[in-house]
């Protein structure tokens, strides 16, 4: 159950460990923190993409160690049992990123689900929020990294001659045709070799809600012209990657989500 319903949250918020995974583009001069303080889905800790990943890398949001993500999640009070339930109020869905992350480190898939239409979809249909910051009791969460489930820039490079898997981008199609320049300082326009383009705002309604199941299966097929179900995805820097991800997790439900997760930002450095 990779999605849940504001119905389903609504009745289950206390049964549930809710985290606010709000992240934002550095250009829209939000703060995902400061915007979770006035108002919140109750219940709900704040996750923090940035400082809950890899601090000894200039690249953002690349996956921490599984030492360093067990204490972060202790500190958050989260068990390896619990079900948790991840929303955002972000334009890039960063919910999805968290998502991926707790697979990766070896959560239980059934006990890890998006809020569908988040934060946006719970306030339009005027459901409780609140602004108290919740009590959080530390646990001990211990990780099992899923290796399988990443991409290094080097697999990428040898991919694009062996051919093994699909590399499909969820960047906008002016930024993967390189006709527009990229947002990031040092890193060149284009895309990778052999690479396809499905930009992630296709996978979702203007409600933020994903598409049905068979719009989803149909998007897919178009787009990658074949069966190929060995699929890799990437994105900027790995977030929009992971709403990719969690689509087609909904179209085949046995699908391994997996993620290359230097994404554009390494591997279009001007120096690569």
């Amino acid at each position: 159950m990779s999605l849940v319903s504001t119905n389903w949250l609504n009745e289950n918020l206390y049964k549930v460990k809710v985290l606010d995974a709000s992240w934002h583009m550095p250009s829209s001069k939000r703060n995902g923190l400061a915007e979770y303080k006035k108002q919140h889905i109750q219940n709900s800790i704040f996750f923090d993409l940035d400082k809950l990943s890899d601090q000894d890398t200039d690249l953002p949001h690349m996956l921490s160690s599984s030492e360093i993500w067990s204490k972060n999640i202790s500190n958050l009070g989260i068990n390896n049992k619990d079900k948790i339930i991840i929303y955002d109020n972000s334009d890039v869905l960063s919910s999805c990123r968290c998502w991926y992350n707790f697979i990766y480190y070896g959560h239980d898939p059934n006990l890890v689900s998006v809020l569908d239409g988040g934060l946006e979809k719970w306030k339009s249909e005027a459901r409780e929020l609140s602004d108290e910051k919740v009590s959080i009791k530390n646990s001990i969460y211990e990780s099992n990294e899923k290796r399988e489930m990443v991409k290094n820039i080097d697999q990428i490079n040898k991919n694009i001659f062996e051919k093994k898997f699909q590399v499909l981008d969820a960047r906008s199609r002016e930024r993967f045709e390189g006709k527009v320049p990229d947002p990031r300082k040092n890193v060149k326009s284009g895309s990778i070799p052999n690479s396809l383009c499905l930009p992630f705002n296709e996978v979702i309604n203007k409600d933020k809600t994903f598409k049905s199941t068979q719009d989803l299966k149909s998007l897919f097929l178009q787009t990658l012209q074949n069966d190929n179900k060995n699929l890799v995805f990437s994105c900027g820097s790995g977030v929009t990657a992971c709403i990719l991800a969690l689509a087609y997790s909904l179209v085949d439900n046995t699908y391994t989500p997996t993620i290359y997760d230097g994404s554009w930002t390494e591997y279009g450095k001007v120096n690569n």
